[in-house]
Order: C-alpha cells, then sequence, then structure tokens
C-alpha cells in the first residue's frame, strides 16, 4: 500500500500528533507512507521517522495554485493510492482528486466540538464530503453527527494512539519538587479551560505544600494566555506555575511528573491521556468527550465536571493526598492503554480501513 498523510501545520496539536504517529507507525508496515504539512511547519516536524517520505507545500492562500502542482507532483511520483487527509486539510485533498480521479480520499475527523455544530457551520466540508471513501472519527458522538450529515455513508470509529517512540533528545528539566508535579499537556487555547486547573491549584494552597504545576503546550500569546499569566502573576504563583511552550521530548517531560491533569470543557479523542498513560501517571481529567472511555473513574483515575471548580478541586485533593492511589491508578491506566490503545491494535485496524478502500 502507498498513503500520504496530510495536514495543514506541525504545531503540536493532537490532530497534527495523530498524522505524525500515523506515518511513522506506517512506515515499517507498509511500502510507502508519507506526509505532507500543507501550509505550516512545526515542532512536531522533529518526530517525523527516517522512513517517512516527508513534503512541505508552502501553501499560502485557500486555493494556492502551486501548492496544487506540488502534491499532485508528489502524488504521482510516489504512485500513491489513498490520500488520508486530516482536519482541514480535506480542502486540498479534494481540489488534487479533481486532477486526479482515481485517487482515493480517508478523512480523518478529530474536531470534537463539531459534533455540536450546525449545517451552517460546516457546509463546505458537507458539500465536499461527496469525493470521501470513507469517514475516521475519534469519537461516536462525531460518528452519529457524521451519519447525519455527510455525503460519505461509510464511516468507521478509530481510536487515537500514543507513541512510544521518542525520537527527540531528552531537553527539558522540569522546575519544582521531584514527587510533587503535575503537568499540564495541551496547547493553551480553548477548549481546554487551563484556568480552572489554575484555580484549583490556588484554592486548595498547593504553593504552600511544595506543590509545582507544568503547563506544556503552544503559547499563542493572546488573550488566552494573558488570563492565565494575569492569574499566575496576582497571585504569586510564579515560582509554582510554569509555562514552557511547545516541547518534542515529551515521553521526558512526562517521567519528571506523578499527576497529569486534561480539564477540556470539549474533547474529541484525547491524545494527553494517552501519553500520560504510557508514562503510568496518576490522571485527573475532565469528563467530557471520549474522556471517560479511556479513564475508568475510581479504577485507572478520577474524572470530574469541568464547569464545576468544587469538584474538581475535590477530584484534585484526593489524588494529591494518596500517593497509593496514585500509584495504583496510574498502574491501572497504563495497563489499559497498552492493551486498548497500543501503537500496533490501532494500526492494524486502520490498515483494515485502507485495505477496504484500496
Amino acid at each position: 500500500m502507498r498513503i500520504v498523510q496530510i495536514i495543514d501545520s506541525l504545531d503540536a496539536g493532537g490532530a497534527e500528533r495523530m498524522a505524525v504517529n500515523y506515518a511513522n507507525a506506517l512506515a515499517s508496515k507498509i511500502e510507502f507512507s508519507g506526509l505532507v504539512a500543507t501550509r505550516k511547519e512545526g515542532a512536531l516536524k522533529q518526530q517525523l521517522g527516517l522512513g517517512v517520505e516527508y513534503l512541505f507545500l508552502q501553501k499560502k492562500r485557500q486555493i494556492d495554485i502551486m501548492a496544487i502542482f506540488r502534491l499532485r507532483k508528489y502524488i504521482t511520483k510516489n504512485k500513491i493510492k489513498i490520500i488520508h487527509a486530516h482536519s482541514s486539510s480535506f480542502f486540498i485533498a479534494v481540489i488534487v482528486k479533481l486532477t486526479l480521479p482515481k485517487i482515493k480520499i480517508i478523512w480523518h475527523n478529530h474536531y470534537g466540538k463539531r459534533a455540536n455544530e450546525s449545517f451552517k457551520e460546516n457546509k463546505v466540508l458537507i458539500f465536499l464530503s461527496v469525493f470521501f471513501s470513507s469517514i475516521l472519527v475519534v469519537n461516536l458522538q462525531l460518528k452519529d453527527w457524521s451519519k447525519k450529515n455527510m455525503k460519505c455513508k461509510n464511516i468507521i470509529f478509530i481510536p487515537n494512539f500514543a507513541s512510544e517512540h521518542n525520537i527527540s533528545e531528552s531537553l527539558t528539566t522540569l522546575k519544582g519538587v521531584n514527587n510533587k508535579r503535575i503537568v499540564f499537556l495541551a496547547n493553551l487555547k480553548d477548549p481546554k479551560n487551563h484556568i480552572l486547573i489554575l484555580k484549583v491549584f490556588l484554592d486548595l494552597k498547593l504553593k504552600e505544600q511544595n506543590w509545582s504545576l507544568h503547563l506544556i503546550g503552544k503559547d499563542y500569546f493572546d488573550s488566552y494566555s494573558d488570563v492565565l499569566k494575569d492569574f499566575i502573576a496576582s497571585n504569586s504563583l510564579a515560582e509554582h506555575i510554569f509555562l514552557y511552550g511547545e516541547q518534542n521530548d515529551i515521553k521526558h517531560i512526562l517521567s519528571q511528573c506523578s499527576i497529569g491533569v486534561l480539564s477540556s470543557t470539549e474533547e474529541g479523542f484525547p491524545v494527553t491521556l494517552l501519553e500520560y498513560g504510557l508514562q503510568g501517571l496518576a490522571v485527573v481529567s475532565t469528563n467530557k468527550g471520549y474522556c471517560p472511555f479511556v479513564i475508568k473513574n475510581e479504577i485507572s483515575g478520577l474524572l470530574f465536571n469541568p464547569f464545576s471548580i468544587n469538584e474538581t478541586s475535590e477530584q484534585m485533593l484526593r489524588m494529591i493526598e494518596n500517593a497509593s492511589l496514585r500509584e495504583k491508578m496510574g498502574n491501572n491506566l497504563k495497563q489499559f492503554v497498552l492493551e486498548n490503545y497500543s501503537e500496533d491494535v490501532i494500526i492494524e485496524k486502520l490498515i483494515s480501513v485502507y485495505q477496504l478502500n484500496y
């Protein structure tokens, strides 16, 4: 099989991480595995494996003739049969298909919020979905939405997976006290809801107990991150809450932490929770989206309603105060992730989808 993943950027987001994970994992399992970034490169470029044929299109506008021809040349040169288009990259995939009708498009919907959106908000996507051979979705709500709205009837749920491979060198040394670090792995943007965890950190007086909170993810230097920074400064938390921006050595970073948190008000499929699980972290997580299917409450982590600061504080305090609970839940989550969301399990499912469309 000859497959290319297409993604608009290589910033360290969930959809972007999955495109890279798929390309890397497939490199040793199929004849050709490629990855194309259309609009922007980013931190994840360093995560690409040697067996992945990479191209950056340098797309500068919605319809960029030169970028379209670059992609078309790449596809014909490498005899690609299937374009696996992630998120918003469906548009250029369809344009190229109009010039290469035999190419199959599999579109991957990673955007959990779309399950609550209208036809009007997605009319271009819905109209162009007639050109898709299959649609992959990361949770069951998105599957229901796709069945109701999209013009492609072959809709398949494929869980995400976290890769155990760490291509980057270990670089980031976290501040704070060993065995008292909480990590929040998510870009600084809606709907990740970072402010909730900052408020909980303050309310529980974790500063006085020498706990620290580490925010790992892209800082867009906008009003969202301004609110977080103002909160940290105004509450004298700068020596206990740290922002690191985008980082590549996630495995190394997580190995220095005791608790992983996620507080999204909406979530598609939480790759972050899988990454926490692979490292055996104790997890305190939102109950939105697919999170309750990954985190079994009271067994492999503690869940909370992200609109309730009291409930979030209660669950965080339980995890903070009980080291044996952290160890038990971290071990349970690691076992569950390895059994159900490992690279081998998910890639086998993905290849079976490719075979149906090849």
